[in-house]
C-alpha cells in the first residue's frame, strides 16, 4: 500500500522539475573540503531519495541529486553518499553492509527500497527505510549490480585478518632490552678494519714524524742564521769604541788646558798689582822723606 502511495505521490515529478537562476553570482571561489578527497568514485548516478516516516506512515522526499558509491583508498571499504542539488547537503550517508537487501518497488521497475541500520546523514546514526528512484530501468539495474559487488567486497575486507604492523612500528612498541650486548659482536667489529682506516693509521705516524722534524729544522736554521749576526755585532763594537776613547782623551786634554790657562792669567794680574803697590809705597815713602827734609 505504501509503495502505491509513493508512486502516486511522485507521479509526474520528473516532468515538472523547476530551475531557478541565482540572483547574485559569487566571483570568489572558496575551497570547501567534503571529506571525500581520499576516496574514488565507483559509480555516480542521478536519482531521487525518499524516507519513510513511521509517525505519519507516509513517504517523504529527502532530496534529488547524485548518488555515489565511494571507495576509500586506504582501507578499500565502500560507502553510499548522496547530496542534494544546489545546496550539496548530505541526504544519505551509510556503509554498504551485507544485511542491506535491495527490493523492487511494487509497480515500478526503476526504484529500490531498502532498510539501513545506521544512516548518519543528519549527524546521528539512525535506522531508516529508504527508497531510491532512477531515471530508467537500465540505471536502476546498473546501480543494483554495483551495490551488490560492494557488499561482497566489504564483507571480504571485514573477514580478512588484520594486517601485521610495520617493522618500524613494532620496533618502537617493543620494550627496550636491558640485557648486555654479546661480547663477540663487540670484539668482532674492531678486528675488521677497512682499507681506509688502515691507510689512515699508516699515514698518521709519518705525518707526526714530519711534523716533529719540521720544527727542529727550523730551529737549526734560525740558530745558524743568528750566529753570524752576533759575530758581526761583536766585531763592530770595538771599532765603534776606539773613536769614542780617542774623543774622550782629547776632550779631557782640552779641559785641562782650559783649566790651567785661566789660572795663569789670574796669577799674572795679581803680580802686577803687587808691583804697582810696591811702586806706590816706594813713591809715597820718597815723598814723605822729601816732605820731612823740607820741613827740617
Amino acid at each position: 500500500m505504501a509503495d502505491n502511495v509513493l508512486d502516486a505521490a511522485t507521479k509526474g515529478e520528473e516532468e515538472n522539475d523547476p530551475h531557478f537562476e541565482p540572483v547574485m553570482r559569487l566571483t570568489e571561489k572558496v575551497d570547501v573540503k567534503t571529506n571525500e578527497e581520499n576516496e574514488e568514485v565507483v559509480i555516480k548516478m542521478r536519482a531521487k531519495l525518499f524516507r519513510f516516516d513511521g509517525t505519519s506512515s507516509e513517504w517523504k522526499e529527502r532530496g534529488t541529486g547524485d548518488v555515489k558509491l565511494l571507495k576509500d583508498k586506504d582501507t578499500g571499504k565502500i560507502r553510499l553518499v548522496m547530496r542534494r542539488d544546489k545546496t550539496l547537503k548530505v541526504c544519505a550517508n551509510h556503509a554498504i553492509t551485507s544485511e542491506i537487501k535491495l527490493q523492487p518497488n511494487v509497480g515500478s521497475d526503476r526504484s529500490w527500497v531498502y532498510k539501513v541500520s545506521a544512516d548518519v546523514s543528519e549527524g546521528v546514526p539512525t535506522a531508516e527505510t529508504l527508497a531510491i528512484r532512477f531515471a530508467n530501468k537500465e540505471n536502476a539495474d546498473s546501480f543494483k549490480a554495483t551495490f551488490e559487488e560492494a557488499q561482497v567486497s566489504n564483507a571480504a575486507i571485514a573477514a580478512a585478518p588484520p594486517a601485521p604492523e610495520a617493522p618500524v612500528a613494532a620496533a618502537e612498541a617493543a620494550p627496550e632490552s636491558t640485557e648486555p650486548e654479546p661480547v663477540e659482536a663487540v670484539v668482532a667489529e674492531p678486528e675488521k678494519p677497512t682499507e681506509e682506516a688502515a691507510a689512515t693509521t699508516e699515514e698518521t705516524p709519518a705525518a707526526e714524524a714530519e711534523a716533529e722534524a719540521a720544527p727542529a729544522e727550523e730551529t737549526k736554521a734560525e740558530d745558524a742564521a743568528a750566529e753570524p749576526v752576533a759575530t758581526e755585532e761583536a766585531v763592530a763594537e770595538p771599532k765603534a769604541e776606539e773613536p769614542a776613547a780617542e774623543e774622550a782623551t782629547a776632550e779631557e786634554t782640552k779641559a785641562e788646558e782650559a783649566t790651567e790657562e785661566p789660572k795663569t792669567e789670574e796669577a799674572t794680574p795679581a803680580t802686577e798689582e803687587v808691583k804697582e803697590e810696591e811702586k806706590e809705597t816706594a813713591a809715597e815713602e820718597v815723598t814723605e822723606a822729601k816732605e820731612e827734609g823740607a820741613a827740617e
